[in-house]
This record gives C-alpha cells, structure tokens and sequence, in this order.
C-alpha cells in the first residue's frame, strides 16, 4: 500500500487516505505529535510493514503540523468523523486528549498511545518502548560488553532531580552482579547542558586515569562525553555509551569514541503499534492487565496494572548500521 503523508487535518477530513483501500481494510490512523518529524516518518514505515504483513489493513499517517494538543485534537476530531477503526497516537499532552479520544471511544474506536502516553481513561492500552528495568540493563550491558575482564566506568546523568534517569541509573546496580568485575567508580551531573556535561566528563577522564568507560543516559550527554574523550585524545581507552541518538552520534561511531550505544528504533515502535491496534480492534486480544497482545516479528507486550507494556530492549546502534538510521533521527 502506499504511504500518503496527511499534511493537515483538512486532508483527513477530505478522506485523503493511504492508497487505495477496499470496503474490507482496516483503517488505523497512526497520529503523530506532529509531521515533517524523521523519528514519526520512521514509525509510519514500520506501520506500513505491519499493514503490509497483515494484508487488509490501511495505514493513516497523519498529526498536526506543530506540536500542540490543540493540533492533535482536531486531528482526531476529524478521524471520528470518518469512523476509523483505530487510533495509535503519540501524545503531545497526557491529559488535555482524554475527553476527544473518549468520544473516539464511545463511538467504537480502538484507542492505543505508543511512544508519549495518555491518561488512562483516554485509552485502552499504551506501549512504552522499553522500560525502566531494560534500560538500566542495557546501559550497563552496552559497557561491559567491551570489557570482558572488567574495567572502571563512570556514569555522567542529566541533573540530580532527573526521575527517569535516576530510575535507570537505580536499575543498572539493580543488576551490577551480573556483571563481574566492573567498578563505578563516579557518578556526574551534566544538566543535560552540552558545556557543562563536557566539562564534567572531562573531569572523569583526568580523575581517573584508569577509566574505561563512561556511561551517559542521556542524549546530550553522551554527545559531549564523546567530544571529550576525542579531545583528551583518549579514544581507544575510553568508550563512551548510553542513551543517544543516531543522528547526533554518527560522528562519534566513526571516530571510534563510541562503540555502541541504545535508544529504541522507531521502525519497530511503528510496527509494533499498528500490530496492536489492529489486535485490539479486530477482537482477537483485549486490553486488561495481565493480558499479552501480539506484536508480530517484534514478539509480544505484557499489560501491567496501568494497561501499560514494554516492546523491547532498548535497540543498539553501532558501526554495522549507524549509515542505516543517522539521516532517520
């Protein structure tokens, strides 16, 4: 099927659909916080992969053109009047959504949020792309795999206050044990502000000259961590990793000042998403805690007490496919 990007709520509401579909097709409306967005256009092939794998389903790539709950509200108000049979949306407000996809609701639509959650009573189910506990791991994972005979590494955060990253950074010593030798010998702030997270890693590296990695769960961060041991001319002896993204850390997987590093893959969020949705509206799986709903290739996802669940590990970019996603986001 082809993949018709919908510029405005107008179009929606003009029936400017994806391709052409039969009477038969399913039509879910992927609603992204806004369009022109590479991390969204990722998503919507990956939902056109799943459309594609499932055969009489119809993709609506669609959202507004800024970033606003007002956008995204006219958006849905517009895909009520065409009675799709679902909504997968990434929210731009957890709250200020509910009563429009309530009405979606009531009128028989399936309501997913993926990627950026809504309230509980505005959906039936939300897909996270990972969680705490596999993040944590991962970032510990992504350090020790490069150190077989351990090593000292050091953690560079965002602020002191940071809740998901103090999550994550709980997470990792959660699971310290698993990996034998490595020593954390630091934890940093940078305040998710480039100079100062450089400065800070810059600090690490002439702090401990037996340092072996440094660990920065956040996408500034780790860009500025990166520079840093470019600049200490430290590449090779330190490896810089954590949360970052593709398109900022290009530079630093060529220069060798990363080996790898973790953030989701938006492809997968995209598939996984439309798999739901399509579940869910077919009837063929319900949205209840405990309850497991097929995601495809991506394999299942588990309903916590909030009708939550986690796709996946966070995914690993690297060397092998780093040229893949840095034009992507």
């Amino acid at each position: 099927m082809k993949l018709t990007k919908l510029l405005t709520s107008v179009a929606v509401a003009a029936g400017l659909f994806a391709g052409p579909a039969s009477a038969e097709d399913m039509r879910i409306a992927l609603v992204v916080k806004a369009l022109g967005i590479g991390f969204f256009e990722a998503a919507a092939k990956g939902a056109e992969e799943a459309a594609s794998e499932l055969g009489d389903v119809e993709i609506i790539y669609t959202g507004p053109t800024d970033t606003t709950a007002e956008g995204q509200i006219e958006v849905i108000n517009s895909l009520i009047a065409q009675n799709v049979d679902a909504i997968a949306v990434s929210a731009n407000d957890t709250d200020a959504l509910v009563p429009t996809l309530q009405k979606a609701m009531q009128r028989g639509i399936t309501v997913i949020s993926w990627d950026s959650g809504v309230a509980e009573e505005g959906r039936q189910m939300h897909l996270n792309p990972s969680s705490n506990a596999l993040i944590g791991n991962m970032i510990i994972k992504l350090a020790a795999d490069h150190l077989p005979d351990g090593g000292e590494v050091a953690v560079l955060s965002a602020t002191t206050t940071s809740t998901n990253q103090n999550i994550w950074i709980e997470e990792m010593n959660k699971v310290m044990g698993d990996y034998p030798g490595i020593d954390v010998v630091a934890t940093v702030y940078g305040d998710d502000l480039a100079d100062k997270s450089y400065r800070e890693a810059t600090g690490l590296i002439q702090s401990y000259p037996d340092l072996d990695a440094i660990i920065a769960p956040t996408s500034v961060g780790i860009v500025a961590a990166a520079q840093a041991v470019v600049d200490a001319g430290k590449v090779g002896s330190v490896n810089v990793t954590g949360l970052g993204l593709p398109s900022e850390m290009a530079g630093a997987i060529e220069s060798g000042a990363s080996q790898s590093f973790a953030i989701w893959n938006p492809i997968d969020l995209g598939y996984s998403a439309a798999m739901i949705a399509y579940h869910l509206a077919k009837g063929d799986a319900t949205a209840e805690p405990g309850a497991s709903i097929p995601m495809g290739r991506m394999g299942d996802v588990t309903l916590d007490d909030t009708n939550a669940g986690a796709m996946a590990d966070p995914f690993v970019y690297d060397a092998s496919n780093i040229a893949e996603f840095k034009d992507i986001f």
